[in-house]
This record gives C-alpha cells, structure tokens and sequence, in this order.
C-alpha cells in the first residue's frame, strides 16, 4: 500500500510504539471490523454507509440493502429513490445513494463487477477515500490497510504519533512507526481503545492501560 506525502509527526519517545502494541495485543487480541459483512461489495457497500454513522445503524441497514441489491450488477441498476429509501437510516442518504450506484456501475464497466483489490484503483470509485479503501484491503482482502478515523485520529495525536490534523497524514505516520504487518489489526486495536477510554469528551485517563506512557497531548 501506498503511503500520502507530506507527514506532520514528531518523534515519538523511544518505545513507545513498543508498549502500545503490547498493551493493545493484551486487551485487544480479537479486535476486528465491526460491520458485517459476506463479501467484498457488502464491506465496500457497508463503509461507504458508515461514513457520519455508527456501524450498529448500518448493520441493522444493510441486510435489507444487500437483500434487494446483492452485487455490482443489481446495485447499478438501483432506482434512486428506492435506493435512498434504503439507506434513509445511515443519514446523508441522498449522497450515499449517488455514490453506491455510481460506484457499483464504474466496478461493473471497469472491474468487471469485482471489487478492485488494490488501494489506487479503490480511490478512483465514488465516494471511496483512504479510509474506506483501507478498510476493504485490510478485512475483505487481507492486505495491510491502516483505517484513520476519529477514534484513531484523536489516539494518535495524544500518544505523540503524528501532529496532524489531516487523516493522510496521520496515516504516513502511523506507517512509518507500525510494523506493515500490523496495520490492520492496529487500526482495529486503537479503535476499541478510543471507544474504551480514549474518548473525545471526558477520556477516562486514569484506569487507562497506556497512562502511564501516554503523555496526553492537548488534554
């Protein structure tokens, strides 16, 4: 997988790293994605709806949105209407709905309606970013994918991992620090623990596992 330039990381103490994957391998060893999902396509389906929404509301959305549009082929074919009616619960359904049906009719003209297993032809679909690109490669396709959201966003500035703002960014950075070998179950790692403790309001610092090598940037 390929890295974004332009990183914005300040050297990390020495160990750090070390300690985290540690901690994260004792607390977390059985993190996984979280939406379900059979195959390709519905993974893809499924993060596209994901995005601005919680991944219960789009497990209890998708299995009627897979049941009337199964694959690429089916999708492409949606009537918009019917389709935003679907996925009407996930929010921003309007957009959503554009880029499903978009997306499934570039898989089918372009991929021959396969979803492509690399991470620069992900990018190219509709409503495809990094972050949903690396989610497909790291748990549909089983290659490294290192999935920046808020959760690890937000973990990875308060370690001291990366400075930035910018989930590109922080993704070079994170690539940089994490073995390549570990990037997905890392992404899923720092994602459980941002749920547990490492939270945007009110981050439960005291019984933390990493207190006591966290250094709390910007808390």
């Amino acid at each position: 997988m390929s890295s974004p330039a332009g990183a914005g990381r300040s050297k990390p103490p020495a160990g750090l790293v070390k300690k985290i994957l540690a901690v994260f391998d004792e607390c977390y060893p059985s993190a996984s994605c979280r939406l379900d999902f059979q195959t390709p396509f519905q993974l893809l389906a499924a993060t596209i709806l994901s995005a601005q929404c919680t991944d219960e509301r789009v497990n209890l959305t998708a299995p009627e949105l897979f049941r009337r549009y199964p694959d690429a082929a089916a999708l492409a074919g949606a009537d918009l209407g019917e389709l935003e009616a679907v996925v009407r619960p996930c929010g921003f359904y309007h957009n959503k709905a554009k880029n499903l049906i978009a997306a499934s009719r570039q898989i089918l003209a372009e991929h021959g309606g396969q979803v492509p297993a690399t991470l620069e032809e992900l990018v190219k679909l509709p409503g495809v970013g990094r972050k949903t690109a690396n989610v497909v490669l790291g748990n549909a396709f089983g290659l490294p994918g290192l999935t920046v959201d808020t959760h690890l966003g937000r973990f990875s500035r308060r370690l001291g991992l990366s400075a930035s703002q910018d989930p590109d960014k922080v993704e070079a950075d994170l690539a940089a620090l994490i073995p390549r070998s570990r990037w997905t179950l890392f992404s899923h790692q720092a994602i459980a623990h941002g749920r547990a403790w490492c939270r945007a309001r009110r981050p439960r610092c005291g019984p933390c596992p990493l207190a006591g090598v966290c250094p709390q940037i910007g808390l």
